[in-house]
């Protein structure tokens, strides 16, 4: 079973189970695993939503057994990524960790999806459980966004993280930077006019971002093709792609799994593609939130350990824990 809400739309969505058509499709950061929920794209009431069954009980047991990293080892980690990044001369490479968090015996799975709804009206938000997999999450980040009949595609720079009340310092200007130049390089292979808007703050919760706007006018057969040279973008990964993907795999503990991968969600006029980002994997007994930032040669690892903390609010703030 999956619940989502499109960004600025109150109206909750879910698929009829229909077997001759995929309406919303879960990728992986690495591309190896895909969740398809079967069916079209069909409105459900809040009473439909309050009569369905979803309790603890439907969540999966924990088998995985992962031990999060304490902040020591997390900070010597970044230590090593920041020699990489020095060493290369790398922009951007994007570090990620779990926060494992226990301390329940029960989730009011329904009133924290409700609570994640509210906090984040311009995010795609979403709730899934199925046999072996439950996932949570909100993130406004829309990787690509494609119109059936005008053949509009948009997609967006988002980068650089700080508390609501801070000013923007130079290292997350300087990180947000190459990711425009990424995106414009891709669309310019595929369209002939790029219409770009100017920076701006973005406004996620207790959190902003830079934001950049990009719209071109593409052909239709093409836009997976788009999808898949963006993904991952230097938001989730770093610049150059190939060898911050290596070095992912390489300085990160835990598997991804959906956190940094995106959603394809396709209506009749529209397709969307969402960057899974703030998000967490939930069990019986235990909620794995997934919480990442962009490194760079300017920073500073107590900063990107605070960082992360911030972001891992994102979801578990709105969870009912009992």
């Amino acid at each position: 079973m999956i619940y989502f809400k499109l960004p600025f739309d109150e109206n909750l969505y879910t698929t009829d189970h229909h077997l001759n058509t995929d309406s919303v499709c879960f990728y992986s950061f690495d591309n190896a695993q895909q969740l398809n929920f079967p069916g079209n794209i069909v409105e459900l009431s809040p009473e439909e939503f309050e009569k369905a069954s979803i309790t603890n009980e439907s969540l999966p047991d924990n088998k995985d057994h992962f031990t999060a990293e304490t902040k020591t080892e997390y900070l010597q980690k970044l230590e090593k990524v920041i020699e990489v990044i020095k060493e290369n001369e790398l922009p951007k490479l994007v570090l990620s960790r779990r926060k494992i968090f226990t301390d329940f015996s029960n989730i009011d799975l329904k009133q924290g999806f409700k609570n994640l709804c509210t906090s984040y009206p311009n995010a795609f938000r979403y709730m899934f459980i199925d046999d072996e997999n439950a996932w949570m999450g909100a993130f406004s980040e829309v990787l690509g966004k494609f119109n059936k009949i005008t053949h509009q595609f948009e997609t967006m720079s988002l980068a650089g993280t700080l508390p609501v009340s801070e000013s923007w310092s130079e290292k997350e200007i300087e990180e947000q930077k190459p990711v425009s130049g990424y995106i414009k390089n891709i669309l310019k292979n595929y369209a002939v006019h790029i219409e770009e808007s100017d920076t701006y703050d973005h406004i996620s919760g207790n959190i902003k971002h830079l934001r950049t706007d990009f719209k071109a006018e593409i052909k239709p057969e093409e836009v997976d093709k788009i999808i898949q040279e963006l993904h991952p973008t230097p938001a989730v990964c770093g610049i150059p792609k190939d060898f911050c993907k290596e070095n992912i795999q390489k300085f990160e503990k835990f598997p991804r799994e959906l956190y940094a991968g995106y959603i394809k969600i396709e209506t009749e006029d529209t397709i969307y593609y969402f960057v899974n980002l703030r998000c967490a994997k939930l069990y019986r007994n235990s909620v794995h939130l997934f919480v990442g930032g962009g490194i760079t040669a300017q920073s500073n690892p107590e900063k990107e350990w605070i960082e992360t903390e911030l972001k891992s609010q994102a979801v578990l703030k709105n969870l009912v824990l009992g």
